[in-house]
């Protein structure tokens, strides 16, 4: 039987690049909630001032690492008797096109989308023999739709969705939720240094960490594949689907003037060159 929901009561929480941004706000959350929470970070600094903040137990540690991720989940096990819920948020966005160097697409698709495959083979045997476990993958909209001028992002970001996808298709019977949060701006560190196109999503319509907090908490309610702080990207994903040529053509468009404005427009078709209730613009 599929699970429905996850009481954070006691429930033992492991959040990668929890050291700041979405991964802080998440950890802070879920421990407002009664969860036992284990906080990662790279930085060791940062995972023990949010651990000391919050009443957590920080681990420092690469999680783009499979020695290190094996390590993790094996002292959660057996510090905590078990795993519930393990949010892959680890993210990195390089700024750059096809011609970027190989070592940016190199370290983008290991920190993007290699931490997570790491992730679900150290905890995938345990869950199945459990009969139950849950993954929160922070892809982002550009995983749903593109991100102009960070070609390295977009495409780990759209692999990191489509390795939740199959997860979920493949595990879901098994007990096995699997949910990927897609928010657009967001009003961290990593995206204001992500380029022109990345910082001018700094706009009013970004969020803050703590809100797309509340849209985890909220999704963990009824299991929804799908975590969309900002709730227009899923009419922006379904009019991509509908007439992608239509759609790339916009984004062409949009490229275009941020090509030739003297400052950077605001990417994506989800705003700049869409018409009304979010159809691509003729």
């Amino acid at each position: 039987m599929t699970p429905v929901g996850l009481d954070l009561t006691d429930a033992v929480v492991v959040v990668t690049g929890g050291g700041s941004g979405i991964g802080a706000a998440l950890a802070e959350r879920f421990v407002a909630a009664g969860a036992r929470v284990v906080v990662n970070d790279l930085d060791p600094a940062a995972a023990e001032a949010v651990a000391a903040r919050i009443g957590a137990l920080a681990v420092a540690g690469d999680a783009a690492d499979p020695d290190f991720v094996d390590r993790l989940v094996d002292r959660v096990w057996t510090e905590f008797g078990g795993l519930d819920l393990f949010c892959a948020n680890v993210g990195i966005a390089p700024e750059g096109g096809a011609d970027a160097p190989v070592e940016v697409w190199t370290t983008a698709w290991r920190v993007n989308v290699m931490s997570q495959v790491h992730a679900a083979r150290a905890l995938l045997p345990r869950w199945l023999a459990d009969g139950q476990g849950r993954l929160l993958v922070t892809a982002s909209a550009a995983g749903l739709l593109t991100m102009l001028g960070n070609a390295p992002y977009s495409v780990t970001k759209h692999a990191a969705l489509g390795f939740a996808e199959w997860l979920r298709a493949s595990y879901e019977h098994r007990g096995i939720v699997v949910q990927a949060l897609c928010p657009q701006g967001v009003r961290t560190p990593m995206l204001a240094r992500s380029g022109p196109m990345g910082g001018a999503l700094l706009d009013d319509g970004a969020l803050t960490p703590d809100q797309v907090a509340d849209s985890v908490l909220a999704a963990m309610a009824d299991d929804r594949f799908l975590v969309l702080p900002h709730p227009e990207v899923a009419d922006f994903y379904l009019h991509r689907a509908s007439d992608p040529d239509r759609w790339l053509s916009a984004m062409n468009r949009l490229q275009q003037r941020h090509e030739s404005a003297p400052t950077p427009v605001r990417p994506g078709a989800e705003g700049a060159v869409m018409g009304e209730r979010g159809k691509p613009a003729s």
